[in-house]
C-alpha cells in the first residue's frame, strides 16, 4: 500500500512540474533564422521572432517590444542580449537583459549576469553570474523610509 502512495506522490510531482514548465503559450512564427553553420560578427537588431542555431559574435537587441529571441541547442551568442523575451537552449557569453521573461532550458549555459522580470530555469541549466530580478515595466517599487524620531522634552 505504501508503494502505491509513493507512486501517486511521484506522479503528482511530475504533473506539477509539467504544468510549471509546459504552459501553453501562443506560438509565433520565426521571422529570422540563423542556421547551424552560420556565424555573424557584429551587433544586430531585430523585430519579431529570431531563432539562432548558429553563432553570433556581437550584441543582440530587439527594436520593438514583444520580440522573442530563442537560442537553439547548437546556438551561441558572445555579447550582450537586450530582448524582452529570451529562451536559451544553447550558450550565452555575456549579460542578458529581458524586461519580460527569461527561460533557461535543461542544457542552457550562461556566462554572465541575467536581468529578468520572470525567470523559468530547468534542472540542469547553468548560470555563472548573478541572477538579478527587476520589476516588470509599469510597476513601481516601494521604498522604505524610516520615520523621524520624535523627542519628548520633560520639564
Amino acid at each position: 500500500m505504501g508503494n502505491k502512495k509513493q507512486r501517486n506522490v511521484f506522479h503528482g510531482l511530475r504533473r506539477r512540474k509539467r504544468l510549471m514548465f509546459n504552459k501553453k503559450k501562443t506560438k509565433r512564427a520565426v521571422d529570422t533564422l540563423i542556421t547551424q553553420h552560420t556565424t555573424i560578427t557584429g551587433d544586430m537588431a531585430f523585430s519579431g521572432v529570431l531563432y539562432i542555431d548558429g553563432k553570433v559574435i556581437g550584441n543582440v537587441s530587439a527594436v520593438e517590444g514583444g520580440s522573442i529571441l530563442t537560442i537553439g541547442a547548437r546556438g551561441s551568442v558572445e555579447g550582450e542580449i537586450n530582448v524582452p523575451h529570451v529562451i536559451v537552449f544553447g550558450e550565452v557569453e555575456g549579460d542578458i537583459h529581458a524586461n519580460e521573461e527569461v527561460e533557461l532550458m535543461e542544457k542552457a549555459s550562461i556566462k554572465g549576469d541575467v536581468y529578468y522580470s520572470l525567470l523559468q530555469m530547468a534542472m540542469g541549466a547553468a548560470v555563472n553570474g548573478k541572477l538579478v530580478h527587476k520589476a516588470p515595466a509599469g510597476t513601481q517599487r516601494l521604498e522604505h523610509k524610516p520615520q523621524a524620531k520624535s523627542q519628548i522634552d520633560s520639564e
